[in-house]
């Protein structure tokens, strides 16, 4: 049985598209199959798994407005295991396009109902805003996951996004579930990083990931060259970080 989770969070700057490539690339060394699905115009999944935006011939855009059938724009990447679904600036317009469909909010779940039986995970890197394209993600997904960086305003936000996921819940999706927060940028040795992480678990309890990812150099060089840090340097702690939470995930919901 296949899982679709949106990696949600409006605020940018919180390690949402670090966390979608290099739990994705985690997963799949796990010998999981999985779709990684570049739902944000800005394509930095795409570049971070080391494709060029300007050489894609079929891309998510295509797929929602123009009914281009996914396993035609779907890529083989560099990790066993793990495909893309590639994003450029062109889904720009894919919100504004959409607006005239029937159905609009169900777009991406129709589209991906074509390939999800085929993966083990689908992770969807939404875009960093509450618009039609991440309505359409929460729509297709099973559960979303909320990367909440170690520093301040970590909260400032989450109200606006928890409250997308009950109207959601309530008009869209019955099945949405909360698959959990990832303290992200996380920092030991300051005293911020250990009051946000702490105040995170307190107001959210259980449903917040043990593995916290910590702040790692090799961690923000990957993406420059176009690979997840298991590729770039599988020895690191951001590495090490996102395994374990990949170890979490696929426990979490073996156990379900």
């Amino acid at each position: 049985m296949s899982k679709i989770i949106a990696i949600a969070n409006q605020k940018g700057g919180v390690g949402k598209t670090t966390t979608s490539v290099n739990l994705a690339a985690s997963l799949a060394i796990l010998e999981q199959k999985v779709l990684l699905v570049d739902a944000d115009p800005q394509g930095n999944a795409t570049t971070g798994v080391g494709f060029d935006l300007k050489e894609l011939e079929g891309t998510i855009y295509e797929c929602l407005v123009e009914g281009l059938e996914p396993e035609k724009a779907i890529l083989k990447t560099e990790v066993e295991h793990m495909d893309l679904l590639p994003s450029n600036i062109d889904l720009v317009g894919a919100e504004l396009e959409m607006l005239n469909f029937d159905d609009k909010e169900r777009v991406m779940a129709r589209m991906l109902g074509k390939v999800r039986e085929r993966y083990d995970y689908v992770l969807i890197d939404c875009s960093p805003s509450l618009g039609l394209l991440t309505v359409n993600s929460l729509a297709a997904a099973d559960s979303v996951m909320i990367p909440v960086q170690c520093q301040y305003f970590a909260l400032e936000g989450l109200g606006k996004l928890l409250n997308t996921v009950k109207i959601i819940q309530k008009r869209l999706n019955t099945g949405l579930e909360i698959e959990g927060f990832v303290l992200t940028m996380y920092d030991g040795r300051v005293r911020l990083s250990n009051q946000v992480a702490a105040e995170v678990r307190k107001h959210f309890g259980d449903m917040v990931f043990k593995t916290p990812i910590q702040q790692n150099v090799k961690l923000a060089e990957a993406p420059s060259f176009g690979q997840p840090v298991v590729l770039y340097d599988a020895g690191c702690r951001g590495a090490e970080n996102y395994l374990s939470l990949a170890n979490e995930v696929v426990e979490k919901n073996n156990k379900k």
